[in-house]
């Protein structure tokens, strides 16, 4: 992982022509294309590198919709979440080229992602989603019991059926965001780790970040840090309801190839993948909790339950020896669609974020957002991820 080797000295009364706020992965792959235009652009992050929802997730590559909030808000929401699906869409087939880009091995593998269901009724909703799928041109198929087993002979015989998505994977999330930011490096962006952002405050032509070490004026404005977009929109008087969600993820020791797939259960929260190393992830959103002083710390409940699930699903699981389990955050947004765009009401300002998926995303969400700032066009249509779509 990238350290604070790259913090180099106070940043002073600086000036420059682009900041972008957040060095997870969007910011990353922001800095880095805007570099690579010739741009005098400045990242800042105030913890190192990828240390929050970017680089402590399971390094799942989603492709399809997501099965749980399908379940709770239905098909009209799932129809309009159809564009947020394209970005991931668009997003997945980069993956592949951009270890070679950027010069790292970034543990890139798809081979696709199977959402397993126990029993009938399960399947019937997964028949649902799939429907909405097939509309949108995801080459998603419906599997029956037989076609599972054929397809992933590793799960529990006991399950009905589900659903193949051939395009899904997996990424080393402690690499990617860091490997963005080196080659921005390269290409002359200045990156500095630990400055605290302290306020933001909108001035003639552009922007003045008031930070833990000096002040910034900039022409233009990315902010991409999505656990802090909701406070950095109080100041800027935008609203941005983004939430901030503790979450967990367990490793387990290297075991023999078991799960070439990216797994998912129908019937409660579950992602199960195998790392090349050899070593199980297994995730899927279970909350951690909040200690005395607000801090995210391990829930055994949670951790119990997860396993409970992976190895209800892939018993075989229950072979391996858990190693450890971190906690991460899960950003999300009220209608589970990202802010991604200009905001009217302040000039200069570009908000890049991707809600839950936000890895997978990355490549096409910070592209977008550097072609917004050097004024070129995104290639698509950004209208339905409006930062400014919640103003009351």
């Amino acid at each position: 992982m990238q350290t604070s080797s790259l913090v180099s000295r106070d940043l002073a009364s600086r000036r420059c022509e682009i900041v972008v706020v957040g060095g997870g992965i969007t910011g990353c792959v922001t800095a880095y294309h805007l570099a690579r235009a010739g741009a005098d652009v400045l990242l800042l992050e105030r913890h190192d590198l990828n240390t929050q929802a970017s680089g402590r997730n399971a390094g799942s590559l989603h492709g399809q919709i997501q099965h749980e909030p399908f379940l709770h808000q239905g098909e009209a929401w799932a129809r309009g979440f159809v564009p947020a699906l394209e970005l991931m869409r668009d997003a997945l087939p980069l993956w592949d080229g951009l270890g070679a880009e950027l010069g790292v091995d970034l543990e890139v593998s798809r081979r696709g992602g199977v959402l397993v269901a126990e029993t009938g009724d399960q399947l019937r909703d997964i028949e649902r989603k799939v429907a909405v799928e097939r509309a949108a041109g995801l080459p998603v198929r419906l599997l029956d019991r037989a076609e599972l087993q054929e397809v992933a002979p590793y799960v529990s015989g006991r399950m009905a059926g589900g659903e193949l998505c051939p395009d899904e994977g997996k990424v080393n999330s402690l690499v990617a965001a860091p490997a963005f930011a080196a080659a921005a490096r390269r290409h002359g962006a200045v990156v500095e780790t630990g400055v605290d952002v302290l306020d933001v405050q909108r001035r003639p032509g552009g922007f003045r970040l008031v930070t833990s070490r000096g002040t910034v004026d900039c022409t233009q404005l990315a902010l991409t840090a999505g656990t802090d977009l909701a406070a950095f929109g109080e100041l800027l008087g935008v609203r941005l309801p983004v939430t901030a969600e503790p979450v967990q993820v367990s490793v387990t020791e290297r075991v023999e190839p078991l799960v070439p797939h990216l797994v998912y259960f129908a019937g409660e929260k579950l992602t199960l993948k195998q790392a090349g190393s050899g070593a199980l992830l297994i995730g899927g959103g279970w909350p951690a909790r909040r200690d005395r002083a607000g801090n995210p710390v391990l829930d055994p409940a949670s951790l119990r339950a997860n396993l409970r699930v992976a190895v209800t699903v892939v018993p075989a699981v229950a072979r391996a020896q858990l190693l450890r389990t971190w906690v991460g955050v899960g950003n999300g947004t009220p209608d589970q669609s990202p802010l991604i765009g200009r905001v009217p009401s302040a000039p200069g300002l570009v908000v890049g974020m991707f809600p839950y998926m936000g890895l997978t995303a990355g490549p096409v969400v910070g592209r977008a957002v550097a072609d917004l700032l050097l004024e070129r066009d995104p290639g698509r249509d950004l209208t339905p991820f409006r930062p400014d779509r919640f103003a009351t």
